[in-house]
Protein backbone atom coordinates (compact mmCIF):
# COMPACT_ATOMS: atom_id res chain seq x y z
CA UNK A 1 0.00 0.00 0.00
CA UNK A 2 1.49 3.60 -0.72
CA UNK A 3 0.11 7.29 -0.53
CA UNK A 4 -0.86 9.12 -3.18
CA UNK A 5 1.11 11.99 -1.81
CA UNK A 6 2.11 13.45 1.43
CA UNK A 7 -1.14 14.93 2.91
CA UNK A 8 -2.51 11.69 2.85
CA UNK A 9 -0.20 10.81 5.71
CA UNK A 10 -1.87 13.02 8.18
CA UNK A 11 -3.49 12.29 11.15
CA UNK A 12 -3.71 8.74 12.95
CA UNK A 13 -0.79 9.63 15.68
CA UNK A 14 0.27 7.53 18.42
CA UNK A 15 -0.76 7.72 22.27
CA UNK A 16 1.81 7.20 24.21
CA UNK A 17 2.23 6.02 28.32
CA UNK A 18 4.40 8.80 30.17
CA UNK A 19 5.85 6.12 32.70
CA UNK A 20 8.62 8.84 34.24
CA UNK A 21 8.08 12.23 33.91
CA UNK A 22 4.59 12.07 35.79
CA UNK A 23 5.56 9.97 38.40
CA UNK A 24 3.71 11.13 41.31
CA UNK A 25 0.89 12.47 39.16
CA UNK A 26 -2.48 10.25 39.53
CA UNK A 27 -4.18 8.33 36.83
CA UNK A 28 -3.00 6.83 33.15
CA UNK A 29 -1.48 9.89 31.71
CA UNK A 30 -1.34 9.77 27.58
CA UNK A 31 0.28 11.43 25.10
CA UNK A 32 -1.08 12.15 21.86
CA UNK A 33 2.60 12.34 19.65
CA UNK A 34 1.81 14.98 16.92
CA UNK A 35 5.07 15.20 15.96
CA UNK A 36 4.48 12.23 13.59
CA UNK A 37 2.47 14.26 11.02
CA UNK A 38 4.57 14.82 8.13
CA UNK A 39 5.11 18.46 8.93
CA UNK A 40 6.00 17.58 12.77
CA UNK A 41 3.03 19.34 14.17
CA UNK A 42 -0.83 18.62 14.80
CA UNK A 43 -1.21 22.05 12.74
CA UNK A 44 -1.22 20.25 9.70
CA UNK A 45 -4.61 18.63 10.10
CA UNK A 46 -5.79 22.25 10.27
CA UNK A 47 -3.69 23.76 7.71
CA UNK A 48 -4.85 21.19 4.79
CA UNK A 49 -8.49 21.43 6.55
CA UNK A 50 -9.02 25.13 5.86
CA UNK A 51 -7.47 25.07 2.57
CA UNK A 52 -10.01 22.63 1.22
CA UNK A 53 -12.96 24.39 2.90
CA UNK A 54 -11.39 27.68 1.30
CA UNK A 55 -11.15 25.48 -2.10
CA UNK A 56 -14.80 24.54 -1.98
CA UNK A 57 -15.90 28.26 -1.15
CA UNK A 58 -14.29 29.83 -3.82
CA UNK A 59 -11.87 32.08 -1.98
CA UNK A 60 -8.68 30.05 -3.03
CA UNK A 61 -8.37 29.83 -6.54
CA UNK A 62 -6.05 28.08 -8.92
CA UNK A 63 -2.59 29.57 -8.79
CA UNK A 64 -2.95 31.38 -5.49
CA UNK A 65 -1.52 32.88 -2.64
CA UNK A 66 -1.30 31.91 0.68
CA UNK A 67 -0.80 34.67 3.02
CA UNK A 68 -1.02 34.24 6.79
CA UNK A 69 0.96 35.13 10.30
CA UNK A 70 2.28 32.26 11.96
CA UNK A 71 4.86 30.65 14.50
CA UNK A 72 5.97 28.32 12.29
CA UNK A 73 3.98 25.05 13.19
CA UNK A 74 0.70 26.27 10.58
CA UNK A 75 3.00 27.53 7.81
CA UNK A 76 4.21 24.39 7.42
CA UNK A 77 1.50 22.83 6.87
CA UNK A 78 0.24 25.13 5.16
CA UNK A 79 3.59 25.17 2.46
CA UNK A 80 3.24 21.78 2.47
CA UNK A 81 -0.22 21.32 1.11
CA UNK A 82 0.25 24.57 -1.47
CA UNK A 83 3.37 22.36 -2.90
CA UNK A 84 0.81 19.54 -3.28
CA UNK A 85 -1.87 21.83 -4.62
CA UNK A 86 0.13 24.31 -6.57
CA UNK A 87 -0.06 27.65 -4.23
CA UNK A 88 2.46 30.30 -3.33
CA UNK A 89 3.13 31.38 0.16
CA UNK A 90 3.74 34.14 1.78
CA UNK A 91 4.18 34.08 6.11
CA UNK A 92 4.71 36.70 8.66
CA UNK A 93 5.99 35.67 12.02
CA UNK A 94 7.67 37.27 15.03
CA UNK A 95 11.06 37.80 16.21
CA UNK A 96 10.11 35.46 19.42
CA UNK A 97 9.61 32.64 16.98
CA UNK A 98 13.16 30.34 17.05
CA UNK A 99 14.95 30.27 14.12
CA UNK A 100 14.78 26.63 12.99
CA UNK A 101 11.12 27.50 12.44
CA UNK A 102 11.81 30.50 9.92
CA UNK A 103 14.27 28.36 8.12
CA UNK A 104 11.59 25.36 7.59
CA UNK A 105 9.63 27.76 6.45
CA UNK A 106 12.06 28.84 3.68
CA UNK A 107 13.24 25.49 3.17
CA UNK A 108 9.60 24.76 1.51
CA UNK A 109 9.88 27.48 -0.62
CA UNK A 110 7.58 30.26 1.25
CA UNK A 111 8.48 33.89 1.66
CA UNK A 112 8.73 34.83 5.19
CA UNK A 113 8.75 38.51 6.95
CA UNK A 114 9.75 38.63 10.42
CA UNK A 115 8.00 40.94 12.25
CA UNK A 116 8.19 42.73 16.33
CA UNK A 117 6.59 40.39 19.17
CA UNK A 118 6.38 43.42 21.44
CA UNK A 119 3.59 45.68 19.36
CA UNK A 120 -0.36 45.57 20.04
CA UNK A 121 -2.00 43.32 17.59
CA UNK A 122 -3.66 46.51 15.78
CA UNK A 123 -0.23 48.00 15.42
CA UNK A 124 0.80 48.07 11.71
CA UNK A 125 4.12 46.51 12.50
CA UNK A 126 2.02 43.45 14.08
CA UNK A 127 2.46 40.22 12.00
CA UNK A 128 -1.32 40.07 12.15
CA UNK A 129 -1.58 43.81 10.76
CA UNK A 130 1.35 42.91 8.12
CA UNK A 131 -0.29 39.59 6.79
CA UNK A 132 -3.94 41.60 6.34
CA UNK A 133 -1.92 44.40 4.44
CA UNK A 134 -0.22 41.82 1.91
CA UNK A 135 -3.75 39.89 1.63
CA UNK A 136 -5.00 43.25 0.60
CA UNK A 137 -1.79 44.23 -1.85
CA UNK A 138 -1.20 41.17 -3.40
CA UNK A 139 -3.70 39.53 -6.39
CA UNK A 140 -5.14 36.42 -6.33
CA UNK A 141 -4.17 36.07 -2.49
CA UNK A 142 -6.36 34.08 0.46
CA UNK A 143 -5.29 34.78 4.49
CA UNK A 144 -6.46 31.40 6.16
CA UNK A 145 -6.47 33.43 9.58
CA UNK A 146 -6.48 30.42 11.44
CA UNK A 147 -7.08 32.32 14.90
CA UNK A 148 -10.84 33.00 13.79
CA UNK A 149 -11.52 30.53 10.82
CA UNK A 150 -13.69 27.64 11.93
CA UNK A 151 -12.25 25.22 9.72
CA UNK A 152 -9.19 24.82 12.13
CA UNK A 153 -11.75 23.53 15.44
CA UNK A 154 -13.26 21.53 12.79
CA UNK A 155 -10.38 19.72 11.43
CA UNK A 156 -9.83 18.80 15.29
CA UNK A 157 -13.60 17.82 15.60
CA UNK A 158 -13.15 15.92 12.75
CA UNK A 159 -10.01 13.96 13.23
CA UNK A 160 -8.09 14.34 16.67
CA UNK A 161 -11.26 14.19 18.84
CA UNK A 162 -12.63 10.69 17.12
CA UNK A 163 -8.97 9.31 17.34
CA UNK A 164 -8.55 10.29 21.24
CA UNK A 165 -12.13 8.53 21.99
CA UNK A 166 -11.09 5.48 20.07
CA UNK A 167 -7.40 5.12 21.30
CA UNK A 168 -9.01 5.33 24.70
CA UNK A 169 -11.79 2.88 23.85
CA UNK A 170 -14.02 5.44 25.26
CA UNK A 171 -12.13 6.15 28.73
CA UNK A 172 -10.40 9.37 28.53
CA UNK A 173 -11.43 11.05 31.83
CA UNK A 174 -9.60 14.78 31.10
CA UNK A 175 -7.78 16.21 28.01
CA UNK A 176 -5.43 18.73 28.45
CA UNK A 177 -3.83 21.20 25.99
CA UNK A 178 -1.90 24.31 25.77
CA UNK A 179 -4.20 26.92 24.03
CA UNK A 180 -3.12 29.43 21.09
CA UNK A 181 -5.10 29.70 18.56
CA UNK A 182 -7.66 27.76 20.14
CA UNK A 183 -8.64 25.05 17.73
CA UNK A 184 -6.93 21.70 19.01
CA UNK A 185 -8.41 22.33 22.29
CA UNK A 186 -11.83 23.24 21.66
CA UNK A 187 -12.37 20.72 18.32
CA UNK A 188 -11.24 17.99 20.13
CA UNK A 189 -12.61 18.90 23.83
CA UNK A 190 -16.33 19.61 21.72
CA UNK A 191 -16.39 16.08 19.75
CA UNK A 192 -15.33 14.47 23.70
CA UNK A 193 -17.94 16.07 25.94
CA UNK A 194 -20.47 15.24 23.11
CA UNK A 195 -19.27 11.44 23.94
CA UNK A 196 -19.20 12.28 27.18
CA UNK A 197 -20.37 15.06 29.10
CA UNK A 198 -18.07 14.56 32.06
CA UNK A 199 -14.93 14.43 30.04
CA UNK A 200 -12.85 17.41 31.62
CA UNK A 201 -11.21 19.41 29.16
CA UNK A 202 -8.06 21.12 30.64
CA UNK A 203 -6.03 24.95 28.61
CA UNK A 204 -2.75 25.43 29.60
CA UNK A 205 -2.25 29.17 29.41
CA UNK A 206 1.20 31.35 30.31
CA UNK A 207 1.98 34.35 31.82
CA UNK A 208 1.67 37.20 30.08
CA UNK A 209 -1.51 36.09 28.52
CA UNK A 210 -5.52 36.83 28.67
CA UNK A 211 -6.90 33.73 28.67
CA UNK A 212 -7.16 32.67 32.01
CA UNK A 213 -8.54 35.34 33.41
CA UNK A 214 -10.84 36.07 30.99
CA UNK A 215 -12.29 31.95 31.26
CA UNK A 216 -12.91 32.59 35.68
CA UNK A 217 -13.99 36.35 35.41
CA UNK A 218 -15.44 37.59 31.93
CA UNK A 219 -12.91 40.26 31.65
CA UNK A 220 -10.57 40.82 29.00
CA UNK A 221 -7.76 42.91 31.73
CA UNK A 222 -4.59 44.33 28.99
CA UNK A 223 -2.87 45.00 32.01
CA UNK A 224 -2.40 41.20 31.78
CA UNK A 225 -0.68 41.41 28.66
CA UNK A 226 3.52 41.27 28.92
CA UNK A 227 6.26 39.73 26.53
CA UNK A 228 6.63 36.06 27.08
CA UNK A 229 9.24 33.52 26.07
CA UNK A 230 6.57 30.78 25.41
CA UNK A 231 6.25 29.75 22.04
CA UNK A 232 2.51 28.68 20.50
CA UNK A 233 0.33 28.97 23.92
CA UNK A 234 -1.50 31.99 24.93
CA UNK A 235 -2.83 35.37 23.41
CA UNK A 236 -2.84 39.09 23.93
CA UNK A 237 -6.18 38.81 21.81
CA UNK A 238 -9.78 36.51 21.97
CA UNK A 239 -9.16 34.08 18.94
CA UNK A 240 -13.13 33.06 17.70
CA UNK A 241 -11.71 29.42 17.59
CA UNK A 242 -10.89 29.52 21.62
CA UNK A 243 -14.42 28.04 22.80
CA UNK A 244 -14.26 28.85 26.81
CA UNK A 245 -17.95 26.95 26.82
CA UNK A 246 -15.94 23.78 25.91
CA UNK A 247 -12.52 24.18 28.23
CA UNK A 248 -13.36 23.76 31.69
CA UNK A 249 -10.32 25.32 33.24
CA UNK A 250 -7.10 27.04 32.31
CA UNK A 251 -3.59 26.52 34.15
CA UNK A 252 -0.97 29.26 34.01
CA UNK A 253 2.83 28.26 33.59
CA UNK A 254 5.84 30.08 33.44
CA UNK A 255 8.56 30.27 30.94
CA UNK A 256 11.19 28.80 32.92
CA UNK A 257 8.67 25.40 34.14
CA UNK A 258 7.79 24.88 30.71
CA UNK A 259 11.82 25.43 29.10
CA UNK A 260 12.74 23.30 31.75
CA UNK A 261 9.81 20.82 31.57
CA UNK A 262 10.58 20.45 27.64
CA UNK A 263 13.59 18.86 28.07
CA UNK A 264 13.19 16.98 31.07
CA UNK A 265 10.12 15.00 28.23
CA UNK A 266 13.16 14.22 25.94
CA UNK A 267 15.67 13.12 28.97
CA UNK A 268 13.17 11.35 31.40
CA UNK A 269 10.46 9.70 28.16
CA UNK A 270 12.75 9.64 25.15
CA UNK A 271 10.44 12.12 23.22
CA UNK A 272 11.29 15.00 21.40
CA UNK A 273 8.41 17.87 21.24
CA UNK A 274 8.81 21.68 21.38
CA UNK A 275 7.97 24.08 24.02
CA UNK A 276 4.13 23.68 24.51
CA UNK A 277 4.37 19.80 25.52
CA UNK A 278 6.75 21.08 28.78
CA UNK A 279 3.65 24.08 29.23
CA UNK A 280 1.62 21.21 29.40
CA UNK A 281 3.25 18.73 31.45
CA UNK A 282 4.19 21.54 33.88
CA UNK A 283 0.28 22.24 34.36
CA UNK A 284 -0.75 18.45 34.52
CA UNK A 285 1.77 18.29 37.22
CA UNK A 286 0.36 21.65 38.86
CA UNK A 287 -3.37 20.13 38.86
CA UNK A 288 -2.62 16.83 39.90
CA UNK A 289 -4.26 16.76 43.08
CA UNK A 290 -7.47 16.85 40.71
CA UNK A 291 -6.92 13.75 39.35
CA UNK A 292 -7.71 10.25 40.42
CA UNK A 293 -5.83 6.93 40.16
CA UNK A 294 -8.64 5.73 37.72
CA UNK A 295 -8.18 9.03 35.50
CA UNK A 296 -7.35 8.68 32.04
CA UNK A 297 -5.52 11.65 30.82
CA UNK A 298 -4.31 12.90 27.37
CA UNK A 299 -1.93 15.41 27.00
CA UNK A 300 -1.63 16.59 23.39
CA UNK A 301 2.40 16.80 21.96
CA UNK A 302 1.99 19.57 19.23
CA UNK A 303 5.10 19.69 17.69
CA UNK A 304 8.73 18.54 17.41
CA UNK A 305 12.51 19.29 19.41
CA UNK A 306 13.80 19.63 16.26
CA UNK A 307 12.34 23.24 15.98
CA UNK A 308 13.80 24.45 19.74
CA UNK A 309 17.21 23.73 18.88
CA UNK A 310 18.18 27.39 19.69
CA UNK A 311 15.98 27.64 22.39
CA UNK A 312 15.19 24.98 25.21
CA UNK A 313 17.61 22.57 24.09
CA UNK A 314 20.38 25.01 24.40
CA UNK A 315 21.95 25.28 27.87
CA UNK A 316 23.54 28.67 27.21
CA UNK A 317 19.91 30.27 26.35
CA UNK A 318 18.62 28.55 29.05
CA UNK A 319 21.47 29.84 31.53
CA UNK A 320 21.29 33.42 29.74
CA UNK A 321 17.52 33.58 31.06
CA UNK A 322 18.47 32.25 34.57
CA UNK A 323 16.32 29.00 33.73
CA UNK A 324 19.09 26.69 34.20
CA UNK A 325 21.29 26.60 37.80
CA UNK A 326 23.46 23.48 37.29
CA UNK A 327 26.91 22.36 38.32
CA UNK A 328 28.94 22.88 34.76
CA UNK A 329 31.37 25.60 35.39
CA UNK A 330 30.35 28.89 34.22
CA UNK A 331 32.65 32.27 33.22
CA UNK A 332 31.17 32.95 36.69
CA UNK A 333 32.61 29.63 38.85
CA UNK A 334 35.85 30.66 37.04
CA UNK A 335 36.46 33.81 37.69
CA UNK A 336 36.01 32.80 41.39
CA UNK A 337 38.53 30.22 41.31
CA UNK A 338 41.27 32.40 39.56
CA UNK A 339 43.61 34.96 41.44
CA UNK A 340 42.71 38.17 41.88
CA UNK A 341 44.96 40.17 39.32
CA UNK A 342 44.28 43.19 38.03
CA UNK A 343 43.71 43.12 34.38
CA UNK A 344 46.18 44.98 32.25
CA UNK A 345 45.22 47.01 29.37
CA UNK A 346 47.03 49.58 27.08
CA UNK A 347 45.48 52.63 25.46
CA UNK A 348 45.48 52.48 21.81
CA UNK A 349 47.78 55.90 21.46
CA UNK A 350 50.80 53.99 23.07
CA UNK A 351 53.41 53.14 20.80
CA UNK A 352 54.36 49.31 20.03
CA UNK A 353 57.02 49.43 21.49
CA UNK A 354 55.96 50.29 24.45
CA UNK A 355 53.46 46.83 24.24
CA UNK A 356 56.53 45.16 23.74
CA UNK A 357 58.11 46.48 26.99
CA UNK A 358 55.40 45.59 28.70
CA UNK A 359 54.48 42.47 27.78
CA UNK A 360 57.86 41.38 28.67
CA UNK A 361 57.63 42.62 32.22
CA UNK A 362 54.69 41.47 32.95
CA UNK A 363 55.30 38.25 31.10
CA UNK A 364 51.65 37.70 29.25
CA UNK A 365 51.25 37.11 25.49
CA UNK A 366 48.49 39.14 24.93
CA UNK A 367 47.02 42.76 26.33
CA UNK A 368 43.23 44.44 25.54
CA UNK A 369 43.43 48.00 23.78
CA UNK A 370 41.81 50.54 25.36
CA UNK A 371 39.70 53.58 23.84
CA UNK A 372 38.57 56.03 26.17
CA UNK A 373 38.04 53.56 28.86
CA UNK A 374 36.75 50.75 26.29
CA UNK A 375 37.90 48.13 24.80
CA UNK A 376 38.14 48.39 21.49
CA UNK A 377 41.27 45.55 19.96
CA UNK A 378 44.02 43.50 21.93
CA UNK A 379 47.28 43.21 20.53
CA UNK A 380 49.08 39.75 20.67
CA UNK A 381 52.81 39.06 21.04
CA UNK A 382 52.09 37.21 16.99
CA UNK A 383 50.86 40.72 16.03
CA UNK A 384 53.51 42.42 17.22
CA UNK A 385 56.37 39.82 15.16
CA UNK A 386 54.64 39.56 11.86
CA UNK A 387 53.86 43.90 11.94
CA UNK A 388 58.15 44.34 12.59
CA UNK A 389 58.97 41.69 10.24
CA UNK A 390 57.33 43.50 7.48
CA UNK A 391 58.01 46.92 8.76
CA UNK A 392 60.90 47.30 11.44
CA UNK A 393 59.85 51.27 11.77
CA UNK A 394 56.96 50.67 13.02
CA UNK A 395 57.57 50.08 16.85
CA UNK A 396 56.70 54.23 17.23
CA UNK A 397 53.68 53.84 15.59
CA UNK A 398 50.77 53.99 18.01
CA UNK A 399 49.29 50.43 18.54
CA UNK A 400 46.23 51.12 16.84
CA UNK A 401 47.48 50.61 13.66
CA UNK A 402 48.49 46.66 14.59
CA UNK A 403 46.00 45.67 16.81
CA UNK A 404 43.22 43.28 16.07
CA UNK A 405 39.72 42.67 16.86
CA UNK A 406 38.93 42.68 20.75
CA UNK A 407 38.63 39.03 22.42
CA UNK A 408 34.50 37.81 22.36
CA UNK A 409 33.05 39.52 25.32
CA UNK A 410 30.88 36.92 27.42
CA UNK A 411 27.73 36.72 30.41
CA UNK A 412 28.95 35.92 33.39
CA UNK A 413 26.38 32.53 33.09
CA UNK A 414 28.17 31.43 29.84
CA UNK A 415 29.18 27.89 30.32
CA UNK A 416 32.81 26.57 29.78
CA UNK A 417 31.59 24.87 26.75
CA UNK A 418 30.86 27.91 24.78
CA UNK A 419 33.94 29.91 26.60
CA UNK A 420 36.21 26.98 25.77
CA UNK A 421 34.65 27.22 21.64
CA UNK A 422 35.30 31.02 21.46
CA UNK A 423 39.29 30.46 22.18
CA UNK A 424 41.16 29.47 19.74
CA UNK A 425 44.27 30.78 16.91
CA UNK A 426 42.37 34.06 16.81
CA UNK A 427 41.17 34.55 20.43
CA UNK A 428 43.47 33.22 23.10
CA UNK A 429 41.22 34.64 25.83
CA UNK A 430 37.33 36.06 26.34
CA UNK A 431 36.26 38.99 28.63
CA UNK A 432 33.72 39.13 31.24
CA UNK A 433 32.07 42.02 32.68
CA UNK A 434 32.10 40.58 36.56
CA UNK A 435 28.69 42.20 39.06
CA UNK A 436 30.57 44.79 40.18
CA UNK A 437 30.73 46.29 36.19
CA UNK A 438 34.78 45.56 36.35
CA UNK A 439 36.08 43.83 33.32
CA UNK A 440 37.49 40.43 34.03
CA UNK A 441 39.89 38.05 31.50
CA UNK A 442 39.49 34.78 31.42
CA UNK A 443 42.21 32.66 29.14
CA UNK A 444 42.81 29.33 28.54
CA UNK A 445 44.88 28.49 31.29
CA UNK A 446 42.44 30.13 33.64
CA UNK A 447 39.71 27.54 32.31
CA UNK A 448 42.77 24.52 32.74
CA UNK A 449 42.89 25.91 36.42
CA UNK A 450 39.14 25.59 37.00
CA UNK A 451 39.14 22.37 35.96
CA UNK A 452 41.91 21.03 38.37
CA UNK A 453 40.80 22.66 40.89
Amino acid sequence: MWYNNILETIGNTPLVKLNTITKGVPGTILAKIETTNPGNSIKDRMAVKMIEDAEKSGKLKPGGTIIEGTSGNTGMGLAMAAIIKGYKCIFTTTDKQSKEKVDALRAFGAEVIVCPTNVEPEDPRSYYSVSSRLEREVPNSWKPNQYDNLANSQAHYEQTGPEIWEQTEGKITHLVVGVGTGGTISGTGKYLKEKNPNIKIWGIDTYGSVFKKYKETGIFDKDEIYPYITEGIGEDFLPANVNFDVIDLFEKVTDKDAALMTRDIARKEGIFVGNSAGAAIGGLIQLKDQLKPEDVVVVIFHDHGSRYMGKMYNEDWLRERGFLQDEKLTAKSILAKKENTEIVTLDAQKSVLEAINTIKSMNISQIPVTQQGMIVGKIAESDILSALLENPGLKSAPISEIMTATFPFVDLNTSIDKISSLINKENSAVLVEDETGKIEIITQYDIINAISG
